[in-house]
């Protein structure tokens, strides 16, 4: 046992002492990693109202800082690497214009410098000996360039070029400028003269080709102009938007993108939405920083927590100006082929090829699990539905809802259905049985015939007829007392001829009593009739499902068979109705109608007509609504006259030798069609 613990004392005591010394080693390693440090802050005014904020440190940077800016609230961020904080607080008040103050915060062996601001300003920096220089300029003037340097150059670099210019319309109506430079390191700036967009680039030079000026008003964007030309030792290009609009600039190592967007004041939220991006607005300037430092940025901004793989590495040069925040990140991860997956507050970062792998690996894990795993059988009982309907439906060989080693099977005396099958698919045929078993909505359908009828009959006219009662003879061949005789009685002649007319006026020129009569008649009637019919059938059916509804008699009669003997046959005529109605879901009602009306017409060799009115449409109806499907309107004129040819044109004498009938006969039939959706019963537990 003492043994033992000796033995166990040594082994404590040599992992203390490896303990010891790699902490000196860290301690050690820290100290040559952050040589640099800040030791003073301070402010003063520069010229054209300029706010020079001084960052004092303890050795000359190697390169300026990485920036981002944040402009609700307005700040800018600068970050240190290798530096600590020397000054030995967090924060120092200015107050001095638009400059409120600045927060230094230290992480390891990086130290951040936020500036904070009243409003946004441009700035620019420059190193100065050991100090780095921060100038503030507040833009004013109606005539001022707004706009700040995108990327600095600097001096007494190799001269740069452009490769190619480029442009095209993006998914949103926005018009997109891409620049190919020759390497990450251009330095480029941006500005607003104007209505005009200026963008320089510092020592680069332009080939002959792409010395011209493109015309891109046929692309339907806010660009109209892009001119291209040389300026001295700079390239200048000048874009020319139209009407209200805003730009966006970002950077991803050599290629360098300005977006032109299309913007009002009142659709400025709108236009914003339906880019996809909606979070708040930065800008970065990153020089040659790792992917992984780039994600981390994000994140402190943010506030979300991202993870990020082991394989995510290599570096690129990022310049981003007024993008939201979520866009940088898409322009990072798209630079790189990396892709995230976001769960709650925390953003998985990786390339898509390890992203793609994992997901697939889970997949085959869970289908694996789903193989294996145990089922069981449930009951379930169904209110409306058929279960032979149900199993029809779960073991759709298109849409297989059970899994392979599923099976259902049901009980048809108490429509119970039986599913056997993993607990995981068990739960979605409790929600899909949950779904579709509930009552079918009915309809109940109404059709109304209306026949209305206005006919009209005047008969208008006089007659002069002629009557005797005396008997005349006359002789054939010689006039000898046996020659052959014709005797002529007393008889009457009509001008015109008999009319059926139902009144009028008889007037006797002379003595009734006498041989010879003449007799006057007037013949004046009017006839005038209205009749209305109306028939209503109504059915009720179920949504989705044909109803009919008839009404009427059988018309018998007969008719001869092949042997030569007679047979009795029938013919219907009825009023029915045919509808299928189907529900939508906003509670309107879509019908396919077959209306008929048949009535018994004149029977022709003992075999009765049928008058048939008959409408099939298909309709969309408002619940309760109604609606005209179908109407038939006829009217017969007609206009006789009656008269002895010369005597009957004679003015106003004319009317004793001739008859006038004149006949109007109107017909209309109408077809009402309401449909109303029954309610469901209110005693449901």
């Amino acid at each position: 046992m003492n043994q033992l613990n000796k033995t166990v004392g040594r082994i404590v005591q040599f992992v203390a002492a490896i303990c010891a010394a790699g902490l000196l080693m860290s301690n050690a390693a820290q100290g040559a990693d952050m040589q640099n440090s800040i030791q003073a802050l301070g402010v003063s005014n520069g010229p054209n109202g300029q706010l020079i904020i001084k960052v004092s440190l303890k050795e000359a940077p190697a390169a300026l800082p990485h920036d981002f800016t944040v402009n609700a609230p307005p700040r800018i961020a600068f970050d240190f690497s290798n530096t600590a904080n020397g000054l030995g607080r967090s924060v120092q008040q200015f107050n001095q214009g638009d400059l409120r103050s600045a927060n230094i915060v230290q992480a390891g062996s990086r130290t951040r410098l936020v500036v904070n601001l009243n409003q946004m300003m441009a700035y620019t920096t420059k190193i100065s000996g050991k100090d780095l220089l921060i100038s503030l300029q507040a833009a004013s003037g109606a005539g001022a360039v707004i706009g700040s340097r995108f990327s600095e150059a600097k001096a007494g670099e190799q001269s740069h070029s452009l490769r190619d210019v480029d442009f095209h319309r993006g998914k949103n109506g926005e018009g997109r400028i891409q620049v190919d430079l020759s390497d990450p390191n251009v330095g480029i700036d941006i500005k607003q003269q104007g209505t005009n967009l200026i963008v320089d680039f510092a020592n680069t030079t332009l080939p002959r080709n792409l010395q011209h000026k493109l015309d891109v008003v046929d692309f339907g964007t806010p660009v109209n102009f892009i001119d291209t030309f040389a300026q001295g030792n700079n390239v200048r290009m000048v874009i020319e938007p139209k009407g209200n609009w805003e730009h966006a600039a970002y950077q991803t190592d050599n290629k360098f993108v300005v977006e032109v967007k299309p913007v009002s004041e009142n659709q400025k939220a709108e236009t914003d939405g339906k880019n996809g991006y909606t979070g708040d607005k930065l800008t970065l300037n990153f020089q040659n920083i790792s992917v992984r430092e780039a994600l981390n940025v994000i994140a402190d901004f943010t506030g979300l927590n991202i993870v990020i793989s082991d394989t995510v590495g290599g570096n690129l040069t990022l310049r981003l100006k007024d993008v939201p925040w979520d866009q940088a990140l898409d322009i990072i991860l798209q630079s790189r082929g990396l892709d995230m997956r976001k769960n709650g507050n925390v953003i998985q970062v990786a390339p898509r090829e390890e992203i793609a792998a994992r997901e697939k690996l889970a997949l085959s894990a869970s289908q694996e699990i789903s193989d294996l795993e145990a089922t069981r059988t449930e009951s379930f009982q169904l209110s409306y539905q058929q279960g032979s309907d149900i199993i029809k439906l779960l073991t759709n060989k298109d849409q297989r809802i059970l899994s392979k080693r599923g099976s259902a099977v049901v009980d048809a005396r108490t429509n119970t259905l039986f599913v056997q099958d993993t607990p995981s698919r068990l739960e979605e045929v409790r929600k899909l049985i949950k779904q579709i078993d509930v009552p079918v909505r009915q309809v109940m359908i109404e059709a109304r015939f209306v026949s209305a009828g206005d006919s009209f009959n005047r008969t208008l006219g006089g007659r002069l007829s002629y009557g005797s009662t005396k008997t005349q003879g006359f002789a054939i061949g010689s006039n000898t007392p046996t020659a052959t005789r014709g005797i002529i009685s007393g008889g009457s002649v009509n001008l015109p001829g008999a009319t059926s007319g139902t009144g009028g006026l008889t007037l006797s020129l002379f003595n009734p009593a006498a041989t010879n009569t003449l007799t006057l008649e007037l013949t004046a009637s009017e006839l005038d009739g209205r009749t209305k019919n109306i028939a209503s059938p109504r059915v009720v059916t179920a949504d989705k499902t044909e109803a009919t509804i008839s009404s009427g008699v059988q018309i018998p009669y007969q008719q001869a068979t092949s042997s030569g003997a007679t047979s009795v046959a029938f013919k219907d005529a009825t009023l029915s109705l045919k509808v299928k109605p189907q529900i939508t879901p906003d509670d309107h009602i879509n019908m396919e109608l077959e209306v008929n009306q048949d009535t018994v017409g004149t029977v022709y060799g003992g075999v009765p007509s049928i008058n048939t009115k008959k409408v099939s449409t298909q309709v969309l109806v408002d619940n309760g609504g109604t609606v005209v499907i179908g109407g038939v309107y006829t009217q017969d004129l007609s206009n006789s006259t009656t008269k002895v040819p010369l005597l009957g044109d004679v003015p106003v004498l004319g009317w004793l030798f001739k008859n006038n009938n004149k006949t109007d006969t109107k017909s209309e039939l109408l077809v009402f069609i309401t449909p109303k959706i029954l309610k469901e019963s209110l005693n449901m537990k």
